[in-house]
């Protein structure tokens, strides 16, 4: 039987013109912000639209619609900001604190981990622990040489062998190809101080082979072996020879021998940028630094061969005698006893938040007897005020300098911690931008945002543009930073809404519990 094909139903002209029509629809839109896009120009009015954890659309967008539309009118909105310097990797792989709100709450959605050649040699493992229980921000991971160094020569003070060297090359190679972003080294820490500039330079080869950066804590950011300016040079040097970007982080002039030294360190900088090379730095904007206690008194050569060879040290007279007379001198650099405080000691809490000198006096002994006991004993970790503004103000504002915390992810009320590890980020906006005007809002979120994303090679984030990630931080003019020395656990205050990939971390200037963050591997986006 033959049949006809039956004629398709008309659609109403009507319904046709609305379906043409139809505004676009998107997961979330922010209408009406003062957005500043991270490249370092002026905030500019636009809407912004989130589809699929991207950044879909902005400019004028009043026609488009959205399962959820904010209202942000009179409020800032920039990219999510860039940790380059976090030690929040040991709390953030723990369930109590994965969540990272103290991070958060600075506006914060990528740390990057492992800095001073520290953290696990193995990344692998560490990601798989990062994403147990979930990531409240994203994570960058990075190789650390100080790690590598310690799994193969331990902490003998020597050059490695052909062949040892050629381990540490497989190790760093390792951590590369599991997504690491880039070699850090801690030469002013044991074990990482044993090493010459030229085993440095053969581990950093391995690491610009992928593209990654190479990042130090510099030998000596005083005056105590080849100085300031020389540990500088160190890092330009690793730039120049293994043709990778190197980064003096958290850049500082510490201790009042050498304040006045960020005019020749500003200098050397520039220099090696004239030449062609790729060299930056990162900062806190703080006046004091924090470390344990035995790094910032002991001499390095007392701790070669690790806590069972120093012991026998510190018990021979003699050998004793030797450490605490480089002790006086290490206590002086510092300022002082008056300029150290306790941040954390299990061995004993009640000196947490006291200063040294109070502490030897109520003991009636000499700080530098207090301090070599309290090393003995396991070594509190502390809080060193030893910066001038002069120093500081002048590497903030440099364009080649990012913003970084150096801060951790303590447990709330445990300890006195620098107050960094909550609010580096506020702070820097909220006293030097918004407060005293040492530079503009722009220049500053430009250092927490696109630089560290060029710099770091996360070609996905860091600007606000279409068909970027939504790591978005809407903020308003009292962003600012509440935690002290004393009384450091406190959570910073303006952010309004923070999405992390597009998922609200933040809403209404409250947490969400949403864990959008991942750990990140380089060359593979989102």
């Amino acid at each position: 039987m033959k049949t006809t094909p039956r004629p398709a139903p008309l659609i109403p002209f009507a319904l046709l013109a609305l379906t043409a029509c139809a505004p676009d629809a998107y997961d979330t839109i922010l209408r009406g912000g003062r957005v500043l896009d991270g490249t370092g120009v002026p905030a500019r009015g636009a809407d912004i639209a989130i589809r699929d954890g991207l950044i879909a659309a902005m400019g004028d967008l009043g026609g488009a619609v959205a399962e959820t539309v904010l209202d942000v009118t009179g409020l800032y909105v920039s990219p999510g900001f860039i940790d380059t310097h976090s030690h929040a990797g040991p709390g953030l792989a723990t369930v109590e604190l994965s969540h990272g709100e103290p991070l958060l709450a600075q506006g914060l959605t990528t740390v990057v981990v492992n800095p001073d050649g520290g953290g696990p040699v193995d990344l692998a493992e560490q990601r798989a622990e990062l994403e147990e229980h979930g990531l409240g921000v994203n994570v960058a991971q990075l190789v650390g040489h100080g790690s590598v160094r310690g799994r193969v020569l331990g902490s003998d003070d020597r050059a490695p062998s052909d062949a040892e060297l050629d381990e540490m090359r497989s190790l760093v190679r390792a951590g590369m190809e599991a997504g690491s972003w880039g070699l850090s080294s801690g030469t002013f820490y044991a074990p990482g101080s044993y090493s010459e500039n030229a085993e440095l330079i053969e581990l950093a080869r391995v690491a610009a082979e992928f593209g990654g950066i190479y990042t130090s804590h510099i030998r000596d950011e005083s005056n105590y072996t080849i100085g300031v300016i020389a540990a500088v040079e160190e890092v330009i040097d690793v730039s120049r020879q293994a043709g990778i970007t190197g980064v003096v982080t958290h850049i500082k002039a510490l201790g009042p021998p050498v304040w006045g030294s960020s005019v020749a360190i500003v200098e050397r900088i520039d220099a090696a940028r004239a030449e062609g090379l790729s060299v930056y730095a990162d900062q806190y904007p703080y006046l004091a630094s924090a470390t344990g206690l035995s790094a910032a008194l002991l001499p390095r050569w007392s701790q070669a061969g690790g806590s069972d060879a120093f012991a026998e040290r510190v018990a021979d007279p003699e050998t004793r005698a030797r450490i605490r007379e480089a002790m006086v001198e290490n206590l002086a650099r510092r300022g002082g006893a008056d300029r150290i405080q306790f941040r954390r000691f299990s061995e004993d809490p009640s000196i947490e938040g006291r200063l040294l000198s109070d502490v030897a006096e109520e003991r009636d002994e000499d700080p530098v007897d207090t301090a070599l006991e309290l090393i003995i004993q396991g070594g509190p970790s502390i809080v060193s005020f030893n910066m001038s503004e002069e120093d500081l103000l002048r590497l903030m504002t440099q364009e080649w300098t990012m913003t970084s915390s150096d801060g951790g992810l303590p447990q709330f009320g445990v300890g006195v911690p620098h107050p960094r590890s909550y609010g580096a980020f506020p702070r820097k906006i909220g006293k030097y931008v918004f407060e005293e005007g040492v530079m503009a809002l722009e220049a500053a979120i430009r250092s927490m945002t696109s630089l560290p994303a060029e710099i770091m090679g996360m070609d996905d984030r860091g600007r606000i543009e279409e068909g970027m990630v939504a790591d978005l931080v809407v903020f308003s003019e009292h962003f600012r930073d509440n935690a002290t020395f004393t009384e450091p656990h406190q959570l910073s205050a303006g952010v309004v809404h923070l999405f992390v990939g597009g998922e609200a971390a933040i809403r209404d200037a409250g947490f969400t519990g949403e864990r959008a963050g991942r750990v990140l591997v380089k060359g593979v986006g989102r």
